[in-house]
């Protein structure tokens, strides 16, 4: 069995189960390890292992993770204010998600344009 691939797939869904857990005792707590980085080491580790540690690799991947982090900001925040606003989980997901590809394509439309 080839752990470099299961045991990030086993992490992730722990942690799932530990947000559901956590969420009937505290939603603070439950949110926090929701956002714990968790996936960025996971998929980080996967990404040293493919390329047997190449630092070029590395270091564009990780660069790559900088510029999604915006997309996943506005999504945080898009979300937010739905919810604030009393909209239901799927219009707060489907407008969340919009906002996310929309800055996504610009970040990723800005890039192309000025040849990063």
């Amino acid at each position: 069995m080839n752990w470099n691939k299961f045991l990030p797939v086993v992490i992730s869904i722990l942690v799932i189960i530990l947000v559901a857990v956590l969420e009937k005792y505290s939603k603070l707590f439950a949110a926090v390890t929701a956002t714990m980085p968790l996936n960025i080491p996971l998929a980080l580790w996967i990404v040293y292992a493919s390329t047997r540690g190449d630092q070029a690799a590395v270091q564009e991947f990780t660069s790559s993770l900088l510029m999604g982090i915006i997309p996943t900001l506005a999504f945080l925040i898009t979300i937010w204010l739905a919810a604030r606003s009393g909209m239901k989980l799927g219009p707060i997901l489907v407008v969340g998600y919009a906002m996310w590809g929309t800055v996504l394509a610009l970040i990723v439309g800005a890039r192309g344009w000025l040849g990063v």
